[in-house]
């Protein structure tokens, strides 16, 4: 991604010293400079630490340009899994090159995924996507003097839509939805024969491990995070469970890759276990839930209106303004559709939760939104129209240790309640636990939803994103705003009238703590 997020990007543009070509060099290349956290800080910051020749970077930049001779500014953005770079050329060109963080995934695999992406949708589509001029999938080639992976690609034509939304009327701003979805309803009518993500024939994947697609094109493993030992922060897994990251053949493939992936974070041992709410739940509960989800998520597998809302489909994985390109003069007009990194062939339903930034500013914006999905890109809209709880037990057993156990549980429970009500033939494969369990549950669940709550409450009202990173410069006014209510909000527990309310789920200072988001 070259565009700068609103939670974690952060322009720094260069304006002082040069060196002998010209180019500004109050940048730092190799640290994260745009910001910190709240909750481990020096691992955040270390994730996104790059060791490359910025040097080597710069020549290779000039090279791929004919006609420049000397790069006259360069601009540095972060997001949340790249580091990037807009280098200005004294020929009036424009160049990006990206760098991963070690926390966007294995590096090969999700480099030679995009760039194969890209490559598809260039020969499949009319989507408008930057030209790539060069890239490397691996840092260690002596091909590669640049010691990273890489893409170098032009820059976007027209200008980023975010830029033009708001001197946009509804008027535009309904022609310019239906354009975009125009376009991406190519990238949806694309068929595909399994689930995972699209590499080329000569990609660094295993020709057991792959579903050919053509002369040029396969499906592989998904490169996407949720199936990568890649998170900040994480403990040693068990590595139990032997990987399965896909391509999966059918629906009831794919929901064991879900199910094997959460195994995968699990520890062998949890060091932590004094530490964590109550309702986060021990090892070994997980690994029973995880196997109870395994047979419930098959048996609904099954289900023809499940089964007719799995198609395997491509989408953009981040679709917002900042992503989205557009003519200076005419703001219909896509230019350019960037950002296609992790971009993945899911279930149709996977997609139904996402709603893009611009269908949200306001009730006809909203409108054109779903009118736009349900006539150009059905196969996205049906799911989305349908009743939710269908596909919960779906969304987040991959990350139970990250979420806690009740969360999913709690999904169980509640899928197995409505059984009939939500139209299953036959008993449900989860029984509901009886009272003095399911009594247990509700409190373990009530402690979660206040942890939810309070982290996002928290991320208001410090304007922070809620995994508590600050921009560089409200950094230290962040740091006293928190500890200030972290010592707020523990003196209204001890001083709470109704601290004997079996309702309320906070009652001590040990479970305030348990459940604070960020360092205290």
């Amino acid at each position: 991604m070259y565009h700068t997020p609103i939670s974690y990007g952060h322009s720094t543009p260069t304006d002082h010293d040069h060196d002998r070509n010209g180019v500004h060099l109050d940048l730092d290349p190799y640290n994260y400079t745009s910001g910190r956290w709240l909750r481990n800080d020096e691992e955040e910051r270390a994730s996104r630490y790059i060791q490359f020749d910025f040097d080597a970077l710069r020549r290779k930049v000039l090279n791929l340009s004919p006609g420049a001779s000397t790069i006259t500014k360069c601009q540095k953005l972060e997001g949340g899994f790249n580091r990037v770079f807009i280098f200005e050329l004294d020929n009036d060109k424009r160049v990006v090159a990206r760098l991963p963080f070690s926390l966007a995934g294995p590096a090969q695999l999700t480099t030679s995924s995009e760039i194969a992406t890209i490559e598809y949708l260039q020969t499949n589509t009319t989507v408008p996507i930057p030209k790539i001029l060069d890239w490397s999938n691996d840092a260690t080639s002596i091909d590669n003097p640049i010691g990273s992976e890489y893409i170098i690609m032009e820059h976007a034509t027209g200008v980023q839509l975010h830029k033009k939304w708001h001197e946009m009327d509804d008027k535009k701003r309904i022609k310019c939805i239906d354009a975009i979805y125009r376009k991406l309803k190519e990238v949806v009518d694309l068929q595909f024969p399994c689930f995972g993500s699209l590499y080329s024939i000569h990609s660094p994947v295993s020709p057991d491990n792959r579903r050919v697609l053509d002369a040029e094109f396969c499906i592989g493993p998904h490169c996407g995070t949720r199936y990568w030992d890649c998170d900040v922060g994480r403990g040693q897994a068990s590595h139990d469970t032997k990987p399965n990251r896909g391509p999966w053949n059918d629906l009831y493939e794919y929901c064991d890759g879900l199910i094997d992936a959460g195994l995968s974070r699990l520890p062998a041992v949890d060091s932590e276990t004094k530490r964590r709410p109550m309702y986060h739940g021990s090892v070994e509960t997980h690994k029973m839930l995880l196997a109870q989800t395994r047979d419930l998520m098959r048996s609904m597998s099954q289900d023809f209106r499940i089964k007719d809302c799995a198609t395997p489909v491509l989408f953009h994985p981040d679709l917002h303004k900042r992503n989205i390109f557009v003519s200076e003069n005419d703001p219909s007009e896509i230019t350019a559709i960037i950002d296609w990194q992790a971009a993945s062939i899911e279930p149709a339903f996977w997609y139904a939760d996402e709603i893009p930034d611009f269908a949200t500013e306001n009730e006809v914006c909203t409108r054109a939104f779903d009118v736009c999905t349900q006539f150009l890109i059905p196969t996205l809209s049906k799911p989305r129209l349908m009743d939710e709880n269908l596909f919960r037990p779906f969304r987040y057993s991959y990350r139970t240790w990250k979420d806690g156990a009740a969360a999913l549980h709690h999904d169980l429970i509640d899928t197995s309640q409505n059984w009939e009500k939500l139209g299953f033939a036959g008993p449900c494969p989860y029984a509901v636990p009886p009272p003095h369990e399911l009594a247990d549950h509700q409190k373990k669940y009530r402690l979660f939803e206040a942890a939810h709550n309070l982290r996002y409450d928290l991320a208001g009202l410090l304007n922070t994103a809620t995994d508590g990173w600050v921009s560089t410069g409200d950094w230290e006014a962040a740091q006293t705003a928190h500890h200030e209510m972290f010592d707020g909000m523990l003196q209204a527990v001890l001083t709470n009238p109704e601290i004997d309310d079996p309702d309320e789920p906070v009652k001590d200072e040990e479970t305030l703590r348990s459940i604070w988001p960020f360092d205290i």
